[in-house]
């Protein structure tokens, strides 16, 4: 006998669930049920769905699946940052990870299976990019952390970075309906101003954003100002050159209002040069900005080196002079290859 593929039901809106338990012969708020139970209570399973009858449990377990996520590994830092390996339905694995301070909780997590881009630092983009994650397995990872922040720090999670694996607006519907359903009363209720989409820089794509009016903060992993520099480090420069970027920026900023986050890992001999300073104050002029300076993690070859901390004042120093606003942010989970460029599936 044949096997059926049975459809995830997670990937039904709530009105096709609504429209499915009718032609079932049930009610149409039967969906509204089930729609809880999975979005809002994150249920792994029908038999979870107590206030639904055994009998149509059993008809859901007949035609449907949920195709949650599974921790396979989890790892604590002795800062503790903690890392989940999470193993997804077809048995491919991503990363992603929870940062705490004093104050909050961050979820970094993966958008893709690997990465299509190609930069040259970071040990995901040595990792062929293998599919897009669909939208309940970007929710899925935000719920488990959510958990996670709850347990181990006894308080829910505050914010979400789009910075784990993969490029997010490489998976650009996806991302946008993850982050509707995690900031949606009927999901996790998260204000949209908690969360940040890091990209590599897809112009295209950052004017559709600006023109679909996102209320979530943008993020853009720059680490040049300087087109030949940044097309040697981050290849795909060459096509999505710093001139589209900066365009596509303006525009951002024009429709939203909302203020730009540069992400910037100086190097020794690559940008750690005054002129590279200067270029990125010229970058930055158009729109309010921040830059946050992050400390590099190297990846084993050492082909990239930690810019010395006269070059990271230097930056500071020329930032702040021009009315740019400026951190410094140390590196978290280092020990468990949980910092920033460092996911890359080692177990």
């Amino acid at each position: 006998m044949e096997m059926v593929k049975k459809k995830d039901i997670r990937a039904l809106t709530k009105e096709q669930l609504r429209d499915f338990f009718v032609s079932e012969g049930d009610m149409a708020f039967r969906g509204n049920q089930v729609y809880e139970w999975l979005w809002q209570k994150a249920a792994h399973s029908f038999e979870a769905m107590t206030n639904i009858s055994k009998e149509t449990r059993q008809m859901m377990e007949a035609n449907f699946v949920i195709n949650h996520i599974k921790v396979d590994q989890m790892q604590r830092s002795s800062d503790g940052t903690i890392k989940n390996a999470v193993r997804l339905h077809d048995d491919l694995v991503v990363e992603s990870v929870l940062i705490p301070t004093k104050t909050r909780t961050t979820a970094c997590v993966s958008s893709q299976v690997g990465c299509s881009l190609d930069c040259k630092f970071c040990a995901t983009s040595r990792l062929k990019r293998m599919r897009n994650l669909n939208p309940d397995e970007i929710y899925d990872q935000v719920v488990v952390i959510d958990n996670e922040s709850r347990l181990y720090f006894d308080r829910p999670l505050s914010n979400i970075v789009f910075m784990g694996m993969g490029e997010p607006l490489m998976n650009y519907n996806n991302v946008l309906k993850a982050i509707e359903k995690i900031t949606s009363p009927e999901g996790l209720g998260m204000s949209p101003k908690r969360i940040t989409v890091s990209t590599s820089g897809v112009p295209k794509m950052i004017r559709k954003m600006a023109d679909e009016e996102v209320k979530f903060k943008l993020a853009v992993s720059l680490h040049s100002a300087i087109d030949d520099i940044r097309t040697s480090i981050m290849p795909f420069n060459a096509t999505f050159t710093l001139a589209d970027l900066r365009e596509s920026l303006q525009y951002w900023y024009s429709k939203t209002k909302s203020r730009i986050t540069y992400e910037y890992v100086v190097w020794e001999g690559i940008n750690d040069q005054q002129k590279d300073v200067d270029a990125l104050v010229d970058f930055c002029k158009f729109a309010p900005s921040k830059v946050n300076l992050i400390e590099y993690n190297p990846i084993d070859d050492g082909e990239f080196r930690q810019a010395s901390n006269n070059a990271i004042e230097r930056y500071v120093h020329t930032l702040e002079r021009n009315g740019i606003t400026v951190t410094v942010r140390r590196s978290r989970g280092k020990d468990i290859d949980a910092a920033c460029g460092q996911l890359a599936n080692k177990q």
